[in-house]
């Protein structure tokens, strides 16, 4: 903890300034962000970002009366200088869906990802957009192939989500609604709009049917290849959590009590459509039983392999897009999840500043108040976690430093 401080005093030379900078700190604004080799640019320049998690936005919004909420976000997550945001362009079937069925959906709720978007260039900030879940939350896989069980397809498993042709042309369809989809608030199309910066093909992607990746690598370059077709201004990356797989077998050993998903960070992200890589990282029950130090030493050597395989096999970006530290591990403390950050933190930046490759990160998640039913341990209401905010803050005016 005190080379952290140190470390931010040595950059800001007080605190007090700092915090100060936090509360003027906008997103550049204008323009498409891209990637030149392995960095993130905006305009011709590095971008570099703090972000967040809150997938519950549109569903939330769909209420006229709780889109408060909504606002009340960005408007924190911008006084604490967070700049990206990644939450949910799905619900399908279920509860308040968007997609009702197949190429059925329901306007009201399409409104209120209109608003999330709207509310999002109001603030400044950036969205990464996820366009489909692996689990039934939300609907999910499971409930596409529920449709194409309805419809009379053969299916015997969720994985048939990856290859019945029937189901695909759902989850392509659906992309194209929702990249052409002219916002009704702001008059822009959502692949036209730099508000966006980028699809998402999928949350946490898994296939158990085939754990070596290759038909997953299959389903990833026939959507890519779609998504890019219908919108070639905005970035995609797939929405993997860094498992290891086949075409590096040395390297299984990092992952998580021996995880194998069906994915494969390599060649998954290799494929030319894809624009940068992403990670999640969860110790806490990745490692279930394990001290906080052995956690944290599991966690850089995540990160570290994961930037070196980014910069140095991939040649892409790599985004932190998911982690945090849950109140309901045992033992959990303020303070505990506040150094858990510090450190994460301290990795991302150093990384960053040391040629790029790792744009930034993602906490996980940033609810407003009087949203008690989407507590899930994770989450973190900055209005009422100071000490968390701060070094929420901190880390957000060290990235936008390296923009300059």
């Amino acid at each position: 903890m005190a080379f952290f401080f140190s470390r931010i005093n040595c950059i800001c030379g007080s605190l007090m300034i700092l915090l100060a900078f936090v509360c003027e700190a906008t997103v550049p604004s204008g323009g498409f962000i891209g990637t030149q080799n392995t960095q993130f640019v905006l305009n011709g320049s590095p971008f570099f970002f703090n972000g967040f998690n809150s997938y519950w936005m549109m569903s939330v919004a769909a209420d006229p009366n709780e889109r408060y909420k909504v606002s009340n976000v960005f408007r924190d997550a911008t006084a604490a200088g967070l700049t990206v945001c990644r939450t949910w362009a799905f619900s399908d079937g279920g509860y308040r869906p968007l997609q009702i069925s197949p190429g059925n959906y329901d306007e009201k709720v399409f409104q209120a990802l209109d608003f999330v978007i709207s509310e999002a260039q109001k603030y400044g900030i950036r969205l990464i957009l996820s366009l489909v879940n692996n689990y039934n939350d939300y609907g999910g896989r499971p409930q596409y192939v529920q449709w194409g069980k309805s419809a009379g397809q053969k299916i015997s498993d969720d994985d048939d989500f990856y290859t019945n042709p029937m189901v695909k042309e759902y989850y392509k369809n659906h992309v194209k609604r929702v990249l052409t989809r002219l916002n009704t608030i702001t008059g822009i199309v959502y692949k036209d709009d730099p508000t966006v910066m980028a699809w998402e093909l999928m949350n946490e992607p898994r296939c158990k049917v085939d754990y070596s990746g290759k038909l997953l690598n299959v389903w990833i370059q026939e959507m890519a290849t779609h998504v890019k077709s219908l919108d070639n201004k905005h970035l995609l990356e797939v929405g993997m959590e860094g498992f290891y797989g086949d075409s590096t077998p040395e390297k299984k050993q990092i992952n998580p009590n021996g995880y194998e998903f069906g994915t494969d960070f390599i060649t998954n992200n290799l494929i030319k459509e894809i624009d940068f890589a992403t990670i999640h990282a969860y110790p806490d029950i990745w490692l279930p039983g394990q001290s906080n130090n052995e956690q944290l030493t599991f966690l850089q050597r995540w990160m570290d392999n994961h930037w070196a395989d980014s910069r140095g096999v991939l040649k892409k970006p790599v985004v932190f897009a998911e982690f945090g530290k849950s109140k309901k591990h045992p033992g959990f403390s303020i303070s505990i999840r506040d150094s858990f950050l510090n450190n994460t933190y301290n990795s991302i930046y150093n990384f960053a500043r040391s040629g790029g490759t790792i744009g930034g990160g993602l906490v996980w998640q940033i609810l407003a108040e009087e949203m008690e039913s989407y507590y899930d341990g994770y989450e973190i209401i900055l209005t009422q976690e100071l000490s968390t905010s701060k070094v929420i803050s901190e880390q957000s005016h060290l990235m936008t430093i390296l923009n300059h």
